[in-house]
């Protein structure tokens, strides 16, 4: 019999995530049968006649391990995880999961060092491949114990994840959220770093969210996640599909790679398949994913349903108005053809699109479709076109717009909505898709009376060269079609520029950042939060005389 483990350490651990208190104990010989792997005793053999090895949890990096854990020693781009596995040992792993040069580094390795005790190795060839698995394996396969809805596509996965969890909360369900902003689970924010979490960490997340009672989750699952396998092991209940447009092609080598990834969720020789398909056909993007999620249940026409603004679906929204309050509202027809009233408080024609494909989603969940319209009525979601209000008279928002479809979408948006002009403020991030930096510019340019080019999250390039190429964009476009555009590295006063410039009546837009409260120079992030920076600028001017007006910028 194996030992019982001791229980992990509880939510407090940001280095390696959430994870259950109570981890079951997996045999790593029935995980090696199960996987297609083998075991080694390293320094001395196999491990013939020894006591079992169990494990209760899997780290990727070493320094994150706890008691008990399994530690995966993967290779890696530049280096080998086997380098770090005296760390994991010293931190109480229990085995190592590795290929067989990892297995050869660490026989080295261990060969080297005085009185180390043998150590088991979990030996793949290509352990990246099953880490998703391995992964769900330990946790005890939480996923098929609840219902788990992945949200993909290039924009909306954030509102839409927001738009999910407050109806399926309001229909009466324990909702955990998965996502860019935050990580939720019964109230208890948890920061995310990626938009989806490597798989050690996601099973690990999925079997603490289990067991504290969460029947539905609710999580946006990006191109990269499908791609690198982040997601493996998983399985959905339900995907859901919002657009797709240029985003990305620093990871993919063109657009149909982003798609080909995207598909992952839908499509039937993918180990991620969804069980129901919810797809947003607005674009030709959604139509092909709709033939494919149906090519994936050719006997079961129920598995996939497509939602609509623009064009017969089985769920179809109608045009919006707007309301004195800011709300707008639609009328959203069903399947059965009943139509109902939508109120939400996001503006703009693709959230019509987010809260009808929102809808559809939970009620293929099971939800009562009116307990979710509900839900759906009260939600803001941070960074996407929040407002910032000090007393000003002209109209501040922040919006995590960083592509040029989105950026386009939410310019038209606040367009809409005043008589005024519009001030853009805008950069594009560094190490990441080079091409869409042009078509930024271009697009700021088109829609702004006024747009500021300015540093966004450089990263490790030269910002000058960044705002370079979103000048050239905007310099592209005709001075017919064209506001005035500036200059201004520094965010701050590119923010404080753009306030100065806004008379009653305006808007000034600051977009690309949203949410975030850091900007990554050269290797550091330092705190900087477009909401309080765009804050303390209007207050500024407030303080100097009533009203934040100037127009002399």
């Amino acid at each position: 019999m194996l030992p019982s483990p001791q229980p992990s350490t509880p939510d407090t651990a940001p280095a390696s995530g959430l994870r259950p208190t109570n981890p079951p104990l997996t045999d790593l010989a029935e995980l090696a049968a199960r996987i297609g792997a083998r075991v080694e005793l390293v320094p001395s053999g196999p491990p013939h006649g020894r006591e079992p090895v169990g494990v209760s949890g899997v780290e990727l990096r070493a320094q994150a391990v706890r008691s008990g854990d399994l530690f995966a020693a993967l290779p890696g781009a530049h280096t080998h995880g086997a380098e770090f596995v005296a760390t994991a040992l010293e931190a109480g792993a229990a085995a190592v999961f590795t290929d067989d040069a990892g297995l050869a580094s660490i026989a080295a390795r261990l060969a080297a060092a005085e009185s180390v005790a043998p150590v088991a190795v979990l030996v793949h060839p290509d352990p990246r491949r099953v880490l998703g698995e391995v992964s769900a394996t330990i946790y005890g396969h939480p996923s098929e114990q609840m219902q788990v809805i992945g949200i993909t596509g290039t924009s909306g996965k954030t509102t839409t994840s927001y738009l999910i969890e407050a109806g399926l909360a309001a229909a009466g369900r324990s909702i955990g959220l998965v996502g860019t902003i935050e990580t939720r689970v019964e109230g208890h924010r948890v920061p995310s770093a990626l938009t989806t979490p490597e798989a050690p960490q996601l099973h690990a997340l999925f079997a603490a969210m289990l067991e504290r009672g969460i029947d539905t989750v609710v999580m946006e699952v990006s191109s990269h996640a499908l791609a690198l396998g982040r997601v493996d092991g998983v399985r959905f209940a339900i995907g859901a599909f919002t657009n797709l447009s240029q985003d990305h092609l620093d990871f993919h080598k063109d657009f149909d790679d982003y798609f080909s990834a995207k598909s992952r969720l839908f499509a039937a020789d993918s180990t991620v398949t969804a069980e129901r398909a919810v797809i947003c056909v607005d674009d030709q993007w959604g139509m092909r994913m709709a033939e494919i999620a149906r090519g994936a249940h050719p006997d079961r026409p129920e598995a996939v349903t497509t939602v609509s603004t623009r064009d017969t679906a089985d769920w179809t929204a109608g045009p919006a108005e707007a309301e004195r309050s800011g709300n707008q509202v639609f009328t959203l027809t069903g399947p059965s053809g009943a139509s109902r009233e939508v109120s939400i408080r996001l503006p703009g024609d693709y959230n019509v699109a987010n809260a009808a494909l929102a809808v559809a989603v939970c009620v293929a969940a099971g939800a009562d479709a009116d307990a979710v319209l509900t839900g759906l009525a009260e939600v803001d979601v941070p960074g996407r076109v929040q407002r910032v209000e000090r007393g000003q008279d002209f109209l501040a928002v922040v919006d995590y717009a960083h592509k040029p479809a989105a950026l386009e979408a939410v310019i038209a948006t606040l367009r809409g909505r005043t008589e005024g002009r519009i001030a853009v403020v805008v950069g594009a991030g560094g190490d990441r898709d080079s091409g869409k930096r042009v078509l930024m510019g271009e697009a700021g340019a088109r829609g702004a009376d006024l747009l500021v080019i300015t540093d966004d999250n450089p990263r490790t390039e030269d910002p000058a060269a960044i705002r370079a190429a979103l000048v050239a964009g905007a310099q592209a476009v005709p001075a017919t079609e064209s506001g005035e555009v500036r200059e201004i590295g520094e965010r701050g006063e590119a923010i404080a520029a753009a306030v100065r410039w806004a008379r009653p009546g305006d808007v000034v837009l600051v977009a690309g950042k949203g949410h975030e409260t850091g900007q990554e120079i050269h290797g550091v992030k330092y705190p900087f939060d477009d909401r309080e920076v765009l804050g303390e600028a209007i207050d500024r001017i407030v303080s100097e005389g009533g009203p934040a007006h100037g127009g002399n910028a």
